[in-house]
């Protein structure tokens, strides 16, 4: 990958929805070779989809909690189990593995405290082995990009 994909990569990353000539022009490229390079990352599988930016409050999930998960142990079957668990919930939008003393950071969103609670509860309580639960909600959001830096 050389500088001119990663060029291709930061517009569309800015805006998806934009023209092949839009895109070669921003990145001062004729079309063809802009379409052809474009083909290329895509086949490549460094462009992994194309989805659209919804606002979470206009949708109707207006909590966004951060949610910090502890395993009581790691072996191979409990880490697959609560793998596999996670995927299931529609609430869990990110899961990460993390080193450190948190073993999986989870970006969740619901439409407010009392779905949090249910979520809790009857979700997520309901995996086998978790140790500890810590949760910090979003009251503000001062940066949220998707563009990578150069």
């Amino acid at each position: 990958m050389d500088s001119k994909d990663r060029q291709i990569l930061r517009a569309l990353q800015r805006n998806g929805r934009m023209t092949n000539l839009e895109l070669a022009e921003e990145v001062s490229l004729s079309p063809s070779p802009c379409l052809r390079r474009l083909r290329n990352l895509e086949s490549s599988g460094a462009i992994t989809g194309y989805s659209a930016k919804v606002d979470p409050n206009t949708y109707g999930l207006p909590i966004t909690a951060f949610v910090h998960v502890r395993l009581k142990q790691h072996d191979d079957e409990t880490v697959k189990q609560f793998e596999n668990r996670i995927q299931q919930l529609d609430e869990v939008l990110e899961c990460f593995m993390l080193t450190g003393g948190t073993d999986y950071f989870l970006k969740v969103m619901v439409s407010g405290l009392d779905a949090y609670e249910e979520f809790i509860r009857n979700k997520l309580h309901k995996i086998n082995d978790i140790g500890s639960i810590d949760t910090s909600f979003i009251y503000s959001v001062v940066k949220q990009t998707n563009v990578f830096p150069l």
